[in-house]
């Protein structure tokens, strides 16, 4: 599969990564120094060739978001939504984000870092509240009345029990 064509013709290819399933921006920079990413552009760069992610792609990282999430790998959600947030345009990319902060929020908690895991709680929640009961197929209803349960449980300094963790259905 070729990405893209460098300044001087040389095609860049996913073997030419190290990274064969998604190749980073870093991993990109090393091998090829032309390589960019630009945020307002939503996507990446390949001296001057601008790479935009498909609707197939897109769909197979939310929905590998949600496995992870719901297995409690959340910085794994969070990586992979927020490759498909880079391309998302408002207000479906404020939505992605508010998924985005609360798995952060949870990975935070498993790391014991509490105050950290109540604002982006907050951050995210205030997000996801400006969207119907469902978006995208899925119970956002559930999710906002379980981080409001843990930020209750967190501002009363209580420990809220990791079996509770929401699950995103």
């Amino acid at each position: 599969m070729i990405l893209a064509r460098e300044r001087h013709g040389r095609e860049i290819q996913m073997r030419d990564c190290q990274d064969y399933k998604r190749p980073s921006v870093q991993v990109l920079r090393s091998h090829f120094p032309m390589v960019w990413y630009h945020p307002s552009a939503r996507g990446l760069f390949f001296a001057g060739w601008h790479i935009r992610m498909d609707a197939r792609k897109k769909n197979r990282l939310v929905k590998e978001g949600l496995e992870a999430f719901n297995s409690a790998r959340f910085y794994d959600a969070h990586e992979h939504w927020e490759e498909v947030w880079l391309e998302t345009p408002n207000p479906d990319k404020k939505f992605l984000q508010g998924l985005i902060q609360v798995a952060a929020a949870f990975h935070h908690y498993s790391r014991a870092n509490r105050k950290g895991c109540r604002n982006l709680l907050r951050a995210g929640l205030d997000k996801l509240d400006s969207f119907p009961e469902e978006h995208w197929g899925l119970a956002i209803e559930p999710l906002r009345e379980s981080v409001r349960w843990w930020l209750a449980e967190l501002e009363m300094g209580q420990n809220p029990a990791q079996g509770k963790i929401p699950k995103i259905q």
